[in-house]
């Protein structure tokens, strides 16, 4: 074979594999730019994209090692590889130290390279280091005055004690700014409303988050468009495919899979792993992507082809998960695993893990809408981005806990958060016993944990209990008329009154 035709054979095998790739067929992906590499191995940029459909199909470790072929074979821009071997440590395999190695590797290649610098300061903020963070934020600002995202975390952190304080100046100017694109406009109002929230100006705040909604829409494209009949149709399948108990193996071990903490954004998910998380054996697991992962993978299209999954399939599944935990984990007693929409997989956790239990965190429904309405949450949750979708979504979902309740009442125990906040004690109690654990006061103490958190409650949980989101929709009454309506016979008003 001459020069061309081998030329022309690697150009076609380059095309197969960015096309698989391309329509999201990751594992034939795979596949495919491992032959195209066994041929030509001096590829760098193809050792880098074999990284990427790895990364996108679950193989952490196999990715990490393409991307090391890529450095050692001369790849342009290797801090991007850096980076994107840093987001897979702390992203996907919590491994905080390798993780910041390679940030650091990006930077020593590049000092001014802004990915690296955000990544790093997000690291500083899961870990609780806010003026490291500010920092960071404040020397990216210092590189990129027009960094918008930068100054929308930069603002977060920072606190404001009134309404004319110059954070919401700048703010304010960067949201008029002709330049923001309207993900940046969305990142910057979420960020305004929650700073004029905390200075009780409550009018304008919740005014600059339906704008922030609506710019997250824009930018979102089709993926914000709600659509509230394919929501109840695959709520129904779910339902309809997960009608009966599973029954529980003899083999099953009471201990074989992590306490799942779930129910919707916003509803004190994260307070409970950190209460959870001050138990000298519990670990905090965090937000695990594996079973989103999985119905949007090998269970594709879920819940339809739940009929034709195999119990070998089904111990298959259950095994990458638990290795995966123990990578991410290793020799610990008992973890969590916190992640508030697999509420949607219970079923499907019970068929992989029989014993599995499930802490399910609930809250005053308005004060839920409400806070999610001030959060810029993933576009995928198109339900999100306005406050009537966000309310029919929370009916479906409580058609469907009270679904998963009547299979599995033993095994799933209502969290309410307003509960927890004035009056714990007791709460936890309720809590460690479910759990199967012994009561620890060091559970009271929860925010002095040293444990990381990953979420937009992240810098609430590291306070003591604290009762000011607890009604916090009272603030907001005028603007939620339509909210109150569409969710009135769910609300405890007996509870919440516009007198209390």
């Amino acid at each position: 074979m001459n020069d061309r035709a081998r030329d022309n054979e690697r150009q076609a095998l380059l095309r197969q594999a960015w096309a698989l790739q391309s329509s999201g067929r990751f594992s034939e992906a795979e596949t495919a730019y491992r032959q195209l590499l066994a041929r030509w191995p001096h590829l760098s940029d193809g050792w880098y994209n074999l990284a990427l459909v790895q990364r996108h199909a679950g193989h952490f470790d196999a990715a990490l090692a393409s991307y090391q072929q890529a450095l050692d074979r001369g790849v342009s821009q290797p801090e991007e590889v850096h980076l994107n071997r840093g987001v897979i440590y702390w992203d996907y395999l919590r491994d905080a130290v390798s993780a910041e190695a390679e940030l650091h590797a990006a930077l020593r290649l590049n000092s001014g390279y802004l990915p690296a610098l955000l990544n790093l300061a997000n690291l500083r903020e899961d870990f609780g280091r806010r003026d490291d963070a500010l920092a960071l934020y404040s020397r990216i600002l210092g590189l990129a005055p027009h960094h918008f995202e930068a100054l929308a975390r930069y603002a977060t952190l920072k606190s404001a004690f009134a309404a004319d304080d110059p954070i919401i100046t700048r703010l304010r100017e960067a949201i008029a700014d002709r330049d923001a694109t309207a993900a940046e406009r969305a990142s910057l109002g979420f960020a305004l409303g929650k700073v004029l929230d905390g200075c009780g100006a409550y009018d304008e705040a919740f005014s600059v988050c339906t704008a922030a909604n609506a710019a997250s829409r824009v930018s979102a494209g089709s993926r914000g468009e709600y659509d509230r009949r394919r929501t109840e149709a695959f709520f129904d399948q779910l339902i309809a495919t997960f009608k009966e108990k599973g029954t529980r193996r003899a083999d099953g071990d009471p201990a074989d899979a992590p306490v799942f903490i779930c129910g919707m954004f916003r509803s004190g998910s994260t307070l409970v792993e950190q209460v959870l998380a001050a138990h000298s054996r519990v670990t905090a697991g965090g937000e695990n992507p594996f079973f989103p992962w999985l119905v949007r993978g090998p269970l594709t299209p879920f819940p339809a082809g739940m009929d034709k999954v195999t119990i070998a399939q089904r111990q298959q599944f259950a095994a990458t998960y638990r290795a995966l935990m123990t990578r991410q984990f290793p020799d610990v007693d008992r973890i969590t695993d916190k992640r508030p929409d697999n509420f949607l997989y219970i079923g499907l956790i019970k068929t992989l893990f029989p014993h599995a239990k499930f802490v399910h965190t609930t809250r005053h429904p308005l004060d839920n809408c409400l806070s999610i309405h001030f959060l810029h949450l993933d576009q995928d949750m198109s339900y999100a981005l306005d406050l009537l979708d966000t309310a029919h979504y929370y009916r479906q979902y409580r058609r469907l806990m009270e679904h998963w309740k009547s299979l599995y009442p033993e095994d799933i125990l209502d969290l309410d958060y307003d509960a927890l906040v004035h009056d714990p004690r007791p709460v936890m109690q309720r809590l460690l016993a479910f759990c199967d654990l012994e009561w620890e006061d060091a559970c009271l103490s929860f925010e002095r944990a040293n444990t990381s958190v990953r979420t937009a409650s992240a810098w609430q949980v590291r306070q003591p209990l604290y009762r000011a989101s607890s009604g916090r929709w009272k603030n907001y009454a005028s603007h939620i008329a339509s909210l109150r309506g569409a969710l009135r016979d769910l609300c405890p008003d007996d509870l919440y009154s516009d007198d209390d």
